[in-house]
């Protein structure tokens, strides 16, 4: 299935003027790019805020794995 053509993405755009005019499209396209805007930054944001977690989380295995080895090596 090929990708559409110029002519395809024409008739769409005929499409759209005639049913938000002039006027109102570049309004639209504009929220448009602002929504996909938002939803990139909060799904980058999600994935560093994981990214944050995960690496939390090792340090704190790390410490406690540390601590456990101290323990066992205390003169006792």
């Amino acid at each position: 299935m090929a990708g559409l053509g110029w002519q395809e993405l024409m008739v769409i755009l005929v499409i759209l003027m005639l049913l938000f005019g002039g006027k109102r499209l570049p309004q639209l396209a504009s929220g448009l790019g602002k929504s996909i805007r938002e939803f990139k930054r909060g799904v980058t944001d999600s994935e560093e805020a994981r990214l944050e977690e995960t690496h939390r989380r090792e340090r704190l295995n790390t410490e406690a794995s540390n601590a456990d080895v101290k323990v066992d090596n205390a003169p006792g």
